[in-house]
Parts: structure tokens; C-alpha cells; sequence
């Protein structure tokens, strides 16, 4: 049963699931789709799916091969013309979920880890990051076991900007190759 809320009928829910649509900065899933929607406590997981199958129907809203919900032309326009008709504190709300997912997904989307499987049976661990500007670092390291690239991986995700910074000092920093400045020294044998 729903509970207490602003919205009250179908028609709504519509309303406000285009105003989400319109506003995440790239397809999201359903299950995503429904958690910014319940921001409402008048909206049951029910209204919400027949409303959302609606809109793809009547396609204000596409449904892609890979489950991901994105908004059309004229889903955009209808959102334009109707979202004043959504009330306030539901928008206000809305807009407080929308740029937090929307972090969410362009941190996604700017920080990227992968491995792959060699011929020879180690691993290829791929790390990039980059900002609005573009690439930022991108970098393949070989792992010889796949718990350790799987670990690299998650470690990456979790402070990609300290290990960009750690590797840029490295690479600053003015400490010399070794005592002569990078010349072999005597000891070495390379005279």
C-alpha cells in the first residue's frame, strides 16, 4: 500500500520519472530508474513499473539491448512542458538524488580497471583516469597471478587520484638515479 505523499496518481509518476530521465547524464538501469523514483512515499514498486513500461511504449523513454533506460526527444519535450506540475519538495528531493547518482556515474565513467589473461598465463591489468578535459593517466601493468591483478583493480577504484599523484612525484622528484648523477660508477664495471 502506498504510503503518505505528493504524487497521487499514474500520471505523476510519469512526470516525475521523465524529469529524472531527463536530468541522469547517461541510460541507467531499471533498478537505478526505481531508486530515484521512490523518493516519494506515495509511489509504490508497482505504479512505478507500469508507468515506466508505458513511457518506453509510447516511447518517450528507449529501453536499450543491455537494460538501460534513456529519454527521447519527446520524452524530453513532455518533461519540459509538465514538470512544473510536479510538486516542489518532490523536485527539491529529486535534484538531491539525481546529483548524487550522478556523481556516482561519472566517477564510473572516469575511472576504469580491467584485466585480461596472457598467452603465457599472466595478467594484463589496464588503470586509466581521466577528468571532462579527457585522458588524464592511462597504465598497463602485468600481474602474475590473477588475485593480485584483481586486487591492483579494486585498489585503483578505490584512490585513483593518489596513486596519479604518487606517480607524478616519483617522476618529479629531483633525487638523482644515483650518486654520479646517473653515470655508472666505478664498481659496476663499466668503465
Amino acid at each position: 500500500m502506498p504510503g503518505y505523499g505528493f504524487i497521487h496518481d499514474k500520471l505523476e509518476i510519469k512526470f516525475l520519472i521523465l524529469y529524472i530521465a531527463a536530468r541522469v547524464i547517461e541510460p541507467v538501469p531499471f533498478d537505478t530508474m526505481l531508486e530515484l523514483t521512490l523518493c516519494d512515499d506515495a509511489i509504490d514498486y508497482f505504479d512505478f513499473s507500469d508507468c515506466l513500461a508505458d513511457l518506453v511504449k509510447t516511447e518517450h523513454l528507449t529501453l536499450s539491448d543491455e537494460g538501460l533506460y534513456a529519454i527521447t526527444d519527446k520524452g524530453r519535450r513532455n518533461s519540459e512542458i509538465c514538470e512544473s506540475n510536479l510538486p516542489y519538495s518532490v523536485r527539491q528531493r529529486c535534484d538531491r538524488n539525481l546529483a548524487d547518482c550522478n556523481r556516482r556515474l561519472r566517477r564510473k565513467s572516469q575511472v576504469k580497471a580491467s584485466s585480461v589473461r596472457r598467452p603465457n598465463g599472466t595478467w594484463t591489468v589496464s588503470l586509466s583516469l581521466s577528468d571532462d578535459m579527457g585522458s588524464v593517466m592511462e597504465l598497463d601493468l602485468m600481474m602474475v597471478q590473477e588475485e593480485m591483478a584483481r586486487g591492483v583493480e579494486k585498489r585503483f577504484r578505490q584512490s585513483p587520484e593518489r596513486l596519479y599523484s604518487q606517480i607524478v612525484n616519483l617522476l618529479l622528484s629531483d633525487a638523482p638515479e644515483d650518486a654520479d648523477g646517473g653515470k655508472p660508477s666505478p664498481e659496476s664495471g663499466d668503465q
